[in-house]
């Protein structure tokens, strides 16, 4: 970062670093190689897919056959320009991927070599790489991956204890940082961040020429990403007549997250997320019990101070904001902040223990079970590979539609209209028509309910995991709040809903939280018909009949 500051030791590896990204991609790739071919999933399918897909065929920025929602287009571009190499397949999608992420991890390698010792790096690196909400997203193309890669290699240049040139390192900064924000918008939070706490510093340091001096041009260099990421949302702007999106998207993403007492919920759980999610107390609690036990006297040097406080920095600032910014806690917001959690952990295990290399053994053996075993709380499907589970089931359900009812219309959620609809997407070869609901919670069943001539088929499943109740369940602690704030609910089951819709269960599996089902309802629907509820009789298709919460036969929680 600067030559005048002591940031920990240099313990540079005789071999180039660049050497080592193919030993990085092949171990990305082979590790990864069953989950290449899946069809996208989630908000692949909703936003990122399309986005590309639009830009491919027409060379447009703006999405034409999705809502745009103002996310900035470089992974649109990176992504179309890769599908002229590969062709438009999930498995070329995710290989592209896998080499994103592979640079990511050659730059966190970068970063902890420079300030810790080379067995460290390794270690951090090697973590990070089987850390379940890393490998699960080393495949899936969100913008997440893109901006942590960019942001990763932001911040080792940053910290770099000595560049050659001071100056070479600030305009690869800013050019970083912007990749990063062009990437996600809110990858704009870190160098923001930093940008004010050089501001500090430079007060700080008032009394000393010296150090005062190079921290305006830090400040200028951090603050450079605000431009392209302006330029964006002013062309977004000239386009739609939106800066920050469509309207429901702004309100879901921010206006709507500004309840003090949401918050402070949100606080609680993204403190949970940096320090405890998906097995990640392992390294941290090791972490923190190691500080208690003196320093080896062989102990390499500590990272400095004025690192130590760069980290904080960020982990902070990358906290609160994602605590407010974001309708939905998703983990893999946080995506560049999991190496930094465990550079903190590695460097503190090498101070203090001279068998620091088991405990990094336990914590690595901690994440590859967190890869397929899952949480005693509720969580997303991509944090680890249940968002595998969720896309089987899904071509299984989608494929049995496509092969005993072609012409079916059919009642389902998001992703799964999205799945039916686009065949681009990989689960059916030509578009079938849809009725949407939001979710398949009693209330919403209701509603479809008032409308059966809509629809034919149903395909239902889990939008929300449930896992059992848990004494050790330590993200949900108020229903009411969950459900207000984060759009908690709870799907009937299969049966539940054939019941309340008159139909039948044709067919249904589950893979360990993630179940689906298909639905048919065998009835014929005409102008003329007449269909008799409590006493009347319609001149169409009427509501069906629904029964209330305790009528007796159907349990309804």
């Amino acid at each position: 970062m600067r030559p005048l500051r002591a940031f920990g030791k240099k313990n540079l590896s005789d071999i180039p670093l660049w050497t080592l990204y193919p030993l990085f991609f092949a171990a990305v790739y082979l590790s990864h190689l069953t989950l290449l071919r899946l069809p996208y999933f989630w908000d692949e399918a909703g936003y990122y897919i399309p986005a590309a897909w639009d830009f491919y065929r027409t060379g447009s920025l703006i999405p034409q056959t999705t809502l745009t929602n103002a996310h900035p287009p470089l992974p649109s571009i990176l992504l179309a320009s890769w599908w002229h190499l590969s062709g438009f397949v999930p498995s070329g999608t995710r290989t592209l991927v896998c080499i994103i992420s592979a640079a990511a991890l050659l730059g966190v390698y970068r970063l902890a070599r420079s300030l810790t010792t080379t067995p460290a790096a390794a270690s951090v690196t090697v973590l990070t790489a089987v850390y379940p909400i890393w490998y699960a997203q080393s495949t899936l193309a969100h913008a997440d991956i893109f901006a942590a890669a960019f942001t990763l290699w932001a911040f080792a240049f940053y910290l770099e204890p000595a560049p050659e040139s001071i100056t070479n390192n600030r305009i690869r900064v800013a050019a970083l940082f912007s990749f990063a924000a062009l990437s996600k918008e809110t990858a704009i939070v870190t160098p923001v961040a930093l940008a004010a706490w050089e501001a500090a510093q430079f007060i700080r340091d008032r009394r000393d020429p010296a150090l005062r001096r190079e921290h305006p041009g830090w400040i200028i260099a951090l603050l450079v990403p605000i431009l392209p990421l302006a330029a964006w949302y002013a062309y977004h702007f000239h386009c739609t007549g939106f800066v920050f999106g469509n309207p429901e998207f702004l309100r879901y993403n921010a206006t709507a997250n500004l309840a003090p007492y949401r918050i402070v919920l949100c606080l609680w759980h993204r403190l949970l997320h940096l320090t405890t999610h998906m097995n990640l107390y392992v390294p941290v609690v090791c972490g923190a019990a190691a500080l208690l036990t003196p320093i080896r006297a062989d102990a390499p040097t500590r990272i400095s101070r004025t690192t130590l406080q760069a980290i904080t920095v960020i982990l902070v600032a990358n906290w609160v904001a994602f605590s407010v910014l974001g309708g939905a806690l998703l983990t893999r917001y946080l995506l560049p902040m999991y190496p930094l959690v465990l550079l903190l952990c590695v460097a503190a295990w090498q101070r203090h223990l001279r068998r620091w290399w088991l405990i990094a053994a336990l914590s690595a053996a901690a994440f590859l079970a967190g890869i397929w075993i899952n949480p005693p709380y509720a969580f997303a499907p991509e944090d680890n590979l249940t968002y595998r589970d969720m896309i089987v089931l899904h071509v299984e359900a989608v494929s049995f539609i496509e092969h005993h009812y072609p012409q079916a219309t059919v009642l389902t959620a998001w992703p799964a209209t999205a799945e039916l609809a686009r065949p681009e997407l990989g689960y059916t070869r030509r578009s079938i028509e849809t009725t949407a609901i939001e979710n398949f919670s009693f209330d919403q069943i209701e509603k479809a309910a008032a409308d059966p001539g809509a629809f034919d088929t149903a395909l239902i499943f889990s939008t929300k995991i449930e896992p059992p109740p848990s004494r050790l369940d330590l993200s949900r602690h108020n229903r009411t709040s969950d459900t207000k704030y984060f759009d908690f609910h709870h799907d009937l089951h299969p049966a539940e809903v054939a019941a309340l819709l008159h139909g039948e269960v044709v067919w249904q599996a589950h893979r360990k939280l993630e179940w689906a089902a298909v639905l048919r309802f065998p009835r014929s629907v005409n102008a003329s018909l007449e269909i008799p509820l409590t006493g009347q009789s319609t001149p169409s298709a009427a509501p069906l009949a629904f029964p209330s919460r305790n009528s007796p036969g159907i349990s309804i929680p």
